[in-house]
């Protein structure tokens, strides 16, 4: 079993594209990565984003060292689906067996890639990309693999000991390039913040005028659940600052080991906020206490393929290259572009060739531009919505139920979803219905999971 997972790279599955012209002059020496990857946090759930609230310093400070983006958006709306499509660039509805379950098959990482070019690699935190049985060194290329959990009695924050680990690989590997990611547990339920953090917001008071109209139903529902607002959002807002507090931890380590100029740093999430439960299975409270996760704007979260849901925050730092105080509102990215785009940068001119995502490296280095791919969501069964997002149009298919409804937003004019368009622009309704037809016609009619 170990064996088939840990599967060698085979010339017939190893198609390559050498479209990547490589960014680096050729005694350059190649750029740290390090990838810090939140969990369930929101759009707007840091500073710098636009929180009325939040304490992110050493976020705020990062993305103005770099560029803060606006229009990046996740693979999936659940965390297996996100990892899964950064990590391979290949959108995760087309795995037929449930990645979380079975891991990636014969498909290429991202941290093979590197691996193989010279990174040290090493991952930290958060799996969810394979059974237990994957969680190994040398998994997908990654030659430290550490799945830490969370730790709620750290006065530091539960991603401590993690980001720990993670600063422990990179001052071992200082002297060579390294790859790692960074993926917390912040601010996936519960949230139960150490009181330590929850002081740091003693004096806070929500007033619900300071948020956007698409947060005010989830202050109903944490309410109806029996909530207190003011202080479900000093518990969320706390375990926020404990990812910043470890942030900086990074932050600092980088400079004292003189490779903050030659590390690409990103931050970012796996998707959008989770939503407040009023029913289900278990206790609502133990989903839903203190999950005021804030998505600005835009409407939907967690488990939503609307705005809210696949849309997140995303700063990338690498001073001298990556243009530093500069928000980019306009280029339109996602994490399916992660593995053609580091590539590029790191000048990898072989990488697979069927992806589903493209190079966006120019982006990332101050170029705007359009994008030349659709994106596409949608989960792994065969009856769910799909949804797609071409140029500024965004389009969503309703579950198969028949003649299901098309939704056609303008994100231009409507970011919130709020004005479907599909009868008074029926042209382009049809054509992107088309399209996103055709593209869910090439998924799998099946797919296995483990009960």
């Amino acid at each position: 079993m170990i064996k088939k997972l840990l599967r060698p790279l085979r010339a017939g599955l190893m198609l390559v594209s050498t479209f990547c012209a490589p960014l680096l002059a050729a005694d350059e020496s190649l750029p740290n990565i390090v990838f810090i990857f939140a969990d369930d946090l929101g759009f707007a759930d840091l500073g710098s984003y636009g929180h009325p609230y939040a304490q992110t310093p050493a976020l705020d400070k990062l993305a103005e060292q770099g560029t803060r983006f606006t229009q990046m958006y996740v693979t999936g709306v659940t965390c297996c689906p996100s990892r899964t499509g950064l990590m391979t660039g290949i959108h995760p509805a087309r795995y037929p067996r449930y990645m979380a379950d079975f891991g990636f098959g014969d498909r290429t990482t991202i941290t093979e890639l590197l691996n193989q070019n010279g990174y040290r690699t090493g991952h930290f935190g958060k799996w969810h990309i394979g059974p237990k049985e994957t969680e190994i060194d040398g998994m997908y290329g990654i030659d430290d693999v550490q799945v830490i959990g969370g730790d709620e009695q750290d006065p530091r924050g539960r991603d401590t000991k993690l980001f720990t680990a993670a600063i422990d690989f990179m001052t071992e590997n200082a002297d060579r390039p390294f790859y790692v990611n960074i993926w917390g547990h912040a601010t996936h339920f519960p949230v139960n913040t150490h009181p330590d953090l929850v002081d740091e917001f003693a004096k806070l008071k929500v007033k619900r005028g300071d948020f956007s109209a698409t947060m005010q139903p989830k202050f109903d529902e944490c309410e109806q659940i029996g909530g207190e607002l003011d202080e479900a959002m000093k518990q969320y807002l706390g375990d926020v600052y404990s990812v910043d507090l470890n942030v900086a931890r990074v932050m600092a380590a980088l400079d004292e080991l003189g490779l903050s100029e030659n590390t690409i740093v990103v931050f970012s999430s796996d998707h959008g906020p989770a939503p407040v439960i009023l029913g289900g299975k278990k206790s609502s409270r133990e989903f839903s206490q203190n999950m005021l996760g804030y998505a600005g704007i835009f409407r939907g979260g967690k488990h939503e393929q609307l705005e809210g849901g696949v849309r997140v925050p995303f700063i990338v730092r690498w001073p001298g290259r990556v243009p530093a105080g500069r928000v980019n509102e306009d280029s339109v990215m996602s994490f399916m572009d992660w593995m053609p785009t580091l590539a590029a940068m790191v000048g990898i001119e072989e990488i697979p060739v069927q992806l589903d995502g493209e190079d966006v490296s120019d982006i990332w280095m101050g170029e705007t531009r359009s994008r030349r791919k659709p994106q596409y969501w949608r989960p792994s069964s065969p009856q769910a919505g799909a949804s797609m997002r071409e140029g500024n149009w965004k389009l969503h298919l309703k579950r198969k139920h028949g003649d299901a409804p098309v939704e056609l937003y303008d994100l231009v004019h409507d970011p919130m979803e709020s004005r479907n368009l599909a009868e008074s622009e029926p042209k382009i309704a049809a054509a992107m219905t088309q399209k996103l037809r055709t593209w869910v016609g090439e998924l799998p009619t099946s797919y296995e999971k483990n009960k």
